[in-house]
């Protein structure tokens, strides 16, 4: 059961990637020319929010049913456990959370401007913590 948990978070990453980069880039683009926010530009941020909220509770269960997340706790010397265990899960905590606070923002802006802004620096900096903490030497 673990090995299919395991395969899915891992497989459903490169979408989450695929959406966050394309979510934070449709912002930035919308922002520096000034364009009018519309529906499709709300859905590509909604879309970005769902994909990393389903990773989220995907890598949960990981976590706590995995023998790996179980076996690494308290081995936090062995850098690749230390990444997986306890780097890997709480930085992309702190990403997620920046794409929330983002999401939530964008809601109450009222110029397209502000609502570009409200998604563009928080998904972009979740897009870098998610980068900077993806286990590589286990992606390749």
């Amino acid at each position: 059961m673990d090995g299919f948990i395991q395969k899915f978070h891992s497989g459903w990453a490169y979408l989450v990637l695929i959406l966050l980069f394309a979510a934070t880039i449709n912002a930035l683009l919308g922002y520096l020319s000034k364009k009018e926010f519309l529906p499709k530009d709300r859905k590509i941020a909604l879309f970005a929010l769902i994909g990393m909220h389903i990773q989220l509770v995907v890598g949960l269960i990981l976590y706590f049913v995995s023998p790996l997340g179980k076996a690494s706790l308290g081995q936090m010397s062995d850098a690749s456990l230390r990444l997986t265990s306890l780097e890997h899960p709480l930085v992309n905590l702190i990403a997620i959370a920046l794409v929330t606070i983002g999401w939530s923002k964008h809601k109450k802006a009222t110029t397209s401007e502000a609502k570009f802004k409200a998604i563009t620096f928080p998904y972009a900096i979740g897009l870098l913590l998610v980068l900077s903490r993806i286990p590589w030497h286990l992606w390749f």
